[in-house]
């Protein structure tokens, strides 16, 4: 797990902020105690996905306990539904140590993202927050301190758009949605190889705006040998596939060895 001066998920807003290479996991299944044994493995994040993952409250809320009772150290990440503030809100309610805010366009939409992860005079995030008191906080000074706004740049417009998104105060960090980047700039599919040199610009254009504005640059990747380059690429922190995809491909790779 990657350590600093801040260790644990209570310093993970912090690590993530200084731009410390992160390592990340991400979960679409409501299953709490397989999450709970994938936080043990050792990644500094587990982001549960309610944007297109198979998770409604209840299992938001179970995950995220699954992953603090992990004791690991590892952040429970939330993909929230859209740039609302009743998602957000309730995601960080329920405990999480920071939201992915997806279909960011524009600076004003990353404010209003940033807004709704903080409470008065900061932002208009509302107070009663019962679970996440216990773990994060507890005044909302602190609360606004140890959670992280991430949001993300996946669109055309958000792409144009990167130089202001990353610069708006409290956006701790920019997550590229590669799959929804790559169709938004004419891609056939979500890997579609006719578009590589126009989304390899589009990745440049994004690393470049966070970098002036001093933010971490993240991006999802669908496996850890593609995780390993894109941090040599200079991205700050990546998320590796996901649980129901490994599900598959184990599934799938032991029946092969059983028929040989």
């Amino acid at each position: 797990m990657t350590s600093g001066s801040t260790t644990g998920a209570s310093g993970f807003a912090d690590r993530l902020r200084s731009r410390q290479r992160t390592v990340g996991y991400w979960v679409v299944c409501d299953n709490p105690v397989a999450t709970e044994r994938i936080a043990m493995a050792g990644y500094d994040y587990v982001c549960l996905d309610a944007q297109h993952g198979l998770i409604e409250y209840r299992g938001l809320l179970a995950g995220i306990t699954a992953i603090d009772a992990a004791n690991s150290g590892t952040a429970a990440l939330v993909r929230v539904q859209a740039n609302d503030r009743f998602w957000i809100s309730q995601a960080l309610d329920a405990g999480a140590r920071g939201v992915i805010v997806p279909m960011i366009d524009s600076a004003a939409e990353a404010e209003s993202a940033v807004a709704a992860c903080r409470f008065p005079p900061v932002g208009y995030r509302s107070n009663g927050a019962l679970r996440a008191s216990l773990r994060i906080g507890p005044s909302p000074a602190e609360a606004n301190a140890e959670v992280a706004c991430i949001v993300m740049i996946e669109t055309v417009s958000g792409l144009g758009n990167a130089t202001e998104i990353a610069a708006v105060p409290g956006v701790d960090a920019i997550y590229i949605g590669p799959s929804d980047l790559r169709l938004a700039l004419g891609g056939a599919t979500p890997t579609d190889p006719a578009l590589d040199a126009e989304f390899a610009a589009a990745l440049r254009t994004v690393q470049e705006a966070a970098k002036a504005a001093g933010k971490p640059v993240g991006i999802h990747c669908p496996d850890g040998a593609t995780a390993r380059r894109r941090l040599a690429d200079g991205f700050d922190f990546v998320s590796v596939a996901s649980d129901l995809v490994h599900l598959e491909q184990a599934v799938r790779n032991h029946l092969a060895d059983v028929r040989g």
